[in-house]
């Protein structure tokens, strides 16, 4: 046995109790132990006592007072930063139990752009096979990856897609993220365009419509500018920005107006896919995890569904571990 490990069993492992870390986070998030024992029903005296353990058994202090109440010292925030992960687990696990008990139930919380369509396609599978699943989907603004929601644990996983490779270099060291397939940029049409009957068309015949696109950093417009530039042509005026349904409906589906989209938004909305070559680039669809995060057997069945419709709409599925 480790020295280590000695001094964990001898000093921690049979003293730290999580109802201590618990007291002083809500102290902390209360500013004050009058406030935080109120708020869990609890004597300050005993609050008192709860910290007076941590601060012994840690031989650090904790708390300062201020002008403004109670603050945490370095200390307290350090070990308030891995008592996240300590409290998600547990939450985890009780989750867990109640699955293992009950297979069909729980929650799952999905964190994805608006105007990720495939989400409904794996949702609409997972709920068949456990209609008694709670899924709640959160609107993510981009970039999706970056986003802090899976590191606080507001998000079992998000969706998105990935506006490059998969490399090492653009996945965060705590992500996991699996590549289902790639959505594929395309040129797209009202079904009753001109543009529609057409079987061969050479991009810098759309130079004169009226365009509808994202803005110009977005990977819709990267993509339209580049198609022009391989052709030796500017990028044709856009008439309007924008990427919402409504728009598209408006603009795209019911009058005259061209725009790029992912083919699964296109088929989604119904809209005529326009035979134009554009440079190949990849733009896959994925799943990001965080890495040092059990997951729970409902997230796990959430995946196993989604890589069944990936694999239905030609993916293949690869996880990248950075």
């Amino acid at each position: 046995m480790t020295s280590v490990t000695m001094e964990w069993e001898s000093r921690l492992g049979r003293r730290l109790r999580v109802r201590d870390l618990y007291i002083l986070s809500a102290v902390v998030k209360a500013g004050g132990m009058a406030k935080a024992a109120r708020q869990l029903a609890m004597t300050q005296p005993a609050v008192s006592a709860a910290i007076a353990n941590l601060e012994h058994m840690l031989g650090v202090r904790l708390l300062d007072r201020s002008p403004r109440g109670i603050e945490p010292t370095i200390y307290a925030d350090a070990i308030l930063k891995r008592s996240i992960a300590v409290f998600d687990e547990l939450k985890q696990g009780v989750k867990d139990v109640e699955a293992l008990a009950d297979p069909s139930t729980g929650e799952l919380r999905i964190g994805c752009p608006v105007n990720t369509t495939v989400v409904p396609l794996f949702i609409e599978r997972f709920s068949k096979r456990y209609p008694r699943v709670g899924v709640h989907v959160y609107d993510v603004p981009s970039p999706v990856i970056k986003n802090p929601g899976l590191r606080d644990r507001t998000y079992d996983l998000v969706i998105a897609r990935v506006g490059s490779p998969l490399s090492k270099d653009a996945i965060d060291n705590d992500l996991n993220v699996e590549r289902l397939f790639d959505d594929p940029l395309v040129i797209a049409a009202g079904p009753r365009s001109a543009w529609a009957r057409r079987r061969a068309i050479k991009i810098e015949e759309l130079s004169a419509e009226p365009w509808i696109l994202t803005h110009s950093d977005a990977w819709n417009y990267i993509g339209v500018a580049e198609a022009f530039a391989a052709r030796g042509f500017e990028m044709p005026k856009v008439s309007v920005f924008g990427s919402s349904a409504h728009l598209l409906n408006h603009f795209v589906a019911n009058g005259s107006y061209i725009t790029a989209m992912p083919k699964s938004v296109a088929r989604f909305c119904l809209l005529k896919i326009l035979p134009v070559k554009l440079p190949v680039r990849p733009w896959p669809v994925a799943i990001a995890t965080l890495k040092k995060r059990t997951l729970s057997p409902v997230v796990e069945r959430f995946i196993e569904c989604a890589r069944e419709v990936a694999k239905s709409m030609g993916g293949t599925s690869r996880t990248q571990r950075s």
